[in-house]
């Protein structure tokens, strides 16, 4: 039986609005908190100027993806990774198991 949580990783990308430094990730987060959506945020390390959010797999994103519209009119959102056990947020490449022995 496998009780892990599975998370939806998104990926946030802008031509000009600045979301590193400007509480982007903590506007997300409160939204979130308001509307009882599971999330985690994270600024990306391998993109510059990008940040990362992850919901639950079963939620619906389209709620944050809307207000990440309203907060940066030129976000570009993608899916990246589905069904991720214990995601790391900044980097992708962490996420794939096979990299790494115990």
């Amino acid at each position: 039986m496998n009780n892990l949580l599975h998370w939806d990783i998104y990926e946030i990308t802008t031509n000009s609005t600045p979301i590193n430094g400007v509480m982007f990730r903590w506007r997300i987060r409160k939204f979130c908190l308001e509307h009882w959506i599971n999330v985690l945020v994270e600024n990306t390390e391998d993109i510059h100027g990008g940040v990362r959010f992850c919901i639950l797999s079963w939620e619906d994103a389209s709620e944050i993806q809307n207000y990440v519209k309203v907060i940066a009119a030129d976000a570009e959102i993608v899916l990246v990774l589905r069904a991720v056990a214990n995601p790391v947020l900044s980097k992708l490449q962490v996420n794939n198991e096979e990299r790494y022995t115990l």
